[in-house]
C-alpha cells in the first residue's frame, strides 16, 4: 500500500480527459455525439465516469478537451458540473480551436495536450492527470499520486494485468520487480515469443492477489500521471500520440513506474463491449456498482417524475426517471430516461436509451403537430441497442436472429447486435 499523501498534494493535480476522436467502431451512437457522451447505464454519460473518479479522489480541477460531434458532450458537461461561484474547483470545456500558431484540428492525444498546454501551465499545478473518456472502472487517483510520489516518477502509467489473448490487442508494459516499466510494446498481436518476454514477475502477481500460477501482462490503460516538466520537455515535438510516440521514449530517458490496478475495467471503444459493460450492470451483483455511497458516479440531474409501473413482469433490469411501464415484460435490460413501454411488450437482453421529451413535436405550413415518442403494444425486442428518441410502433419485432453485421433502413447491426439509430420512427407491424 502506497504511504499516505502530504497534506495538500491532491491540491497540486490537474485532470485532463481526452473527449474522444470520431468513435466510428462505436457507430451509429456515435452518429450525432462523440464516444464520452454515448448514454449509459440508464441514466448517466461515459464521461461521467472519469469526472466522478476525480471528484471522489478530491481532484476537482478539470479540463475536457473535446472536438468530434462535441456539442451535446458540451452541453453535459456544462449542465451537469457546477461548483461553489466563491471557489476555484471547475470542470471547463476546451474545444479544439484553430489558432494563430496552429490551424490545425488535434491529431492525436498527445497533439490535443499540446495544442492546449498554455492554458494547463497558467497556474502552478506540479502534476498533471491525463485521462480517457470513454472507459468504465472506479479508482481512486490519490493512491496512485500516493506511488507516485513514493517512487520518484517521472510519469506513472496505470495498467491492468490481463490474460494473453485479450493482451495481444493492448499497448503492453514490461517493468522489473519494483514495477519501474522498462519496456513497451504496442499491440503484440500473435507473436507468442515477444509475449513471453513481457509476461509479469512473480513478485508482481504477488503483490495484487493473483496466483504465480496464471499468466498476466500489464495492459496500459491510457493513464497518465505526468510531473509538470517531464509533460512541457515530452511536448516539445510535434508527436500525435501518448501511446504510438511519446512514450516509448520517455521510457528510455525518465524513471516510469507502473501503477497496477486490479479492479473491473472496461475500454468502451465497440457496440459489443458497449453492449457487454451496460448488461453486465443488470446483474444481481454487477462488477460495477452504481450503488457505492461512498464513491457515487454524478451525472446532470433532471427533474423527472418516478418511474410508473402497471402490472409488469421486470427482471434484473434498471430503469430510469420518467418511465411509464404497462403490462410489459422486461429482462435483463436497460429503460432509459422518458421511456414509455405498452402493454404486451417483451423486451429481453437490450438497451432503451430512452428520450428527450415524452412527444415528438414538428410544423407544418405553421400549425404544431406532436406524435408520443413510445414502445407500442405488442412490440418484441432482444439483444438491441434503441437510441434515443425512437419511436416504434405497436406489433414491431425487433431481433437480430442469425445476422451479424448487415445494415437497412431500419438498423445497423454490429457483433450481432441490433442497433436503431436516434430518431429513428418504426412503423406497425415491422419486422427488423
Amino acid at each position: 500500500m502506497p504511504a499516505p499523501l502530504p497534506e495538500k498534494s491532491i491540491d497540486s493535480v490537474l485532470a485532463i480527459i481526452m473527449g474522444g476522436g470520431q468513435g466510428s467502431r462505436l457507430f451509429p451512437l456515435t452518429h450525432n455525439r462523440s464516444k464520452p457522451a454515448v448514454p449509459l447505464a440508464a441514466k448517466c454519460r461515459i464521461v461521467d465516469i472519469p469526472i466522478s473518479n476525480c471528484i471522489n479522489s478530491g481532484i476537482q480541477k478539470m479540463y475536457v478537451l473535446t472536438q468530434y460531434n462535441s456539442e451535446s458532450l458540451n452541453r453535459h458537461v456544462t449542465s451537469a458540473y457546477r461548483f461553489d461561484h466563491f471557489g476555484d474547483n471547475f470542470v471547463h470545456i476546451l474545444a479544439a480551436q484553430q489558432t494563430p500558431g496552429d490551424d490545425k484540428w488535434y491529431q492525436g492525444t498527445a497533439d490535443a495536450v499540446r495544442q492546449n498546454l498554455s492554458y494547463f501551465l497558467e497556474r502552478p499545478y506540479k502534476y498533471f492527470l491525463i485521462l480517457s473518456g470513454d472507459q468504465l472502472y472506479r479508482m481512486d487517483f490519490r493512491l496512485m499520486l500516493s506511488q507516485h510520489l513514493e517512487t520518484g516518477a517521472d510519469l506513472t502509467i496505470a495498467t491492468t494485468p490481463v490474460p494473453r489473448e485479450p493482451a495481444r490487442a493492448f499497448g503492453l508494459m514490461h517493468t522489473d520487480a519494483e514495477s519501474r516499466i522498462t519496456r513497451f510494446v504496442e499491440k503484440p498481436g500473435k507473436d507468442d515469443q515477444l509475449l513471453d518476454q513481457l509476461a509479469m514477475p512473480d513478485s508482481l502477481l504477488r503483490s495484487v492477489g493473483i496466483p504465480e500460477s496464471e499468466e498476466r501482462f500489464q495492459a496500459s490503460m491510457g493513464i497518465y500521471l505526468f510531473n509538470r516538466k517531464v509533460l512541457e520537455d515530452a511536448l516539445a515535438n510535434d508527436f500525435a500520440d501518448f501511446g504510438k510516440n511519446i512514450i516509448p521514449g520517455i521510457i528510455k530517458e525518465k524513471s516510469v513506474y507502473s501503477y497496477i490496478f486490479d479492479d473491473y475495467w472496461e475500454d468502451i471503444g465497440t457496440i459489443a463491449s458497449y453492449y457487454e459493460a451496460n448488461l453486465e450492470c443488470t446483474k444481481i451483483v454487477p462488477k460495477f456498482n452504481f450503488f457505492d455511497s461512498k464513491n457515487p458516479i454524478y451525472t446532470r440531474a433532471r427533474l423527472l417524475p418516478a418511474s410508473k409501473i402497471n402490472n409488469a413482469v421486470i427482471e434484473e433490469a434498471l430503469l430510469s426517471d420518467g418511465c411509464i411501464i404497462s403490462s410489459a415484460t422486461i429482462r435483463r435490460s436497460i429503460i432509459g430516461v422518458r421511456s414509455v413501454i405498452e402493454s404486451g411488450c417483451e423486451i429481453t437482453d437490450s438497451i432503451i436509451i430512452g428520450s428527450d421529451y415524452y412527444n415528438k413535436v414538428w410544423f407544418v405550413d405553421g400549425q404544431e403537430t406532436s406524435k408520443p415518442i413510445l414502445i407500442g403494444a405488442g412490440t418484441k425486442i432482444h439483444r438491441a441497442i434503441i437510441d434515443k428518441n425512437v419511436s416504434i410502433g405497436k406489433n414491431v419485432d425487433i431481433h437480430p436472429r442469425d445476422r451479424v453485421n448487415e445494415d437497412n433502413e431500419w438498423c445497423h447491426i454490429r457483433d450481432g447486435i441490433v442497433v436503431v439509430p436516434k430518431g429513428t420512427v418504426i412503423p406497425d407491424g415491422t419486422v427488423v
